[in-house]
């Protein structure tokens, strides 16, 4: 059974540190099971022997911070402010090229509930970049990659995976919107498994001690990929 790592705790919230692999509440989509050890809902009540509640979500690749409430008038006081585009929130990803210094993404992206196109922003700037001696296809003989800070100013379905996608700076190791050929390199290769995208910070307004923001520490896999990447 898993034992998360808690961050932050008041009477009305717990933030953690949610793994990669762990859903954050059983898929919506009855067809699709996933075993209740890995659904952070379960295993949560479970550690904390309480009720807890989902505020947002994190897809089941991602790592990092995660806020939970613990009661169901904190659920709807955190709930809404995610919802109204209140929480700031900080993503750290790898992604394939040298990106520019910053930029603004406000490429339209579909709803995942009726299919209709919504507006939708992501700001990024670039932390570092690489660039290994090997050539992964045919078009470049070296390999290159950055690393990048980025901000969902909307809430749409696996919004910075598609949107750096969009800007053909794909995620590293996201198997539905990346580059497969790159994430079989650093796989395989560099020997960095997994998603490269990590909830970095959350920064909102606690319902009993004020605005706050929380940080992740790194996992075992980003204390790895850090310093291939120097400042730019």
């Amino acid at each position: 059974m898993a034992e998360f790592r808690l961050l932050d705790q008041s009477e009305n919230w717990v933030a953690l540190v949610k793994p990669a692999g762990f859903h954050v509440h059983p898929p919506e989509d009855s067809t699709h099971r996933v075993p209740r050890d890995k659904v952070v809902l379960y295993q949560l009540r479970r550690q904390l022997d309480c009720f807890v509640y989902p505020v947002h979500r994190l897809d089941a690749g991602t790592s990092g911070v995660l806020l939970m409430a613990l009661n169901s008038e904190a659920a709807s006081f955190l709930a809404q402010q995610f919802q109204n585009h209140k929480v700031r929130k900080v993503y750290h990803a790898v992604v394939r090229g040298w990106t520019e210094e910053a930029g603004d993404i406000t490429q339209s992206l579909d709803l995942d509930s009726t299919g209709e196109p919504a507006e939708s922003h992501t700001s990024y700037r670039r932390l570092g970049r690489c660039e290994f001696p090997e050539a992964v296809g045919k078009r470049h003989t070296t390999a290159r990659y950055s690393l990048v800070e980025a901000e969902p100013h909307t809430g749409r379905f696996h919004q910075i995976r598609r949107h750096m996608n969009r800007i053909s700076h794909p995620v590293i190791g996201d198997a539905m919107h990346g580059d497969s050929k790159h994430n079989q390199f650093f796989r395989k290769q560099k020997g960095f498994a997994g998603l490269c995208l990590k909830a970095h910070q959350l920064s909102f307004l606690s319902p009993d001690r004020g605005p706050l923001t929380i940080e992740a520490p790194d996992n075992d896999l980003w204390k790895r990929l850090r310093p291939l990447f120097s400042e730019t």
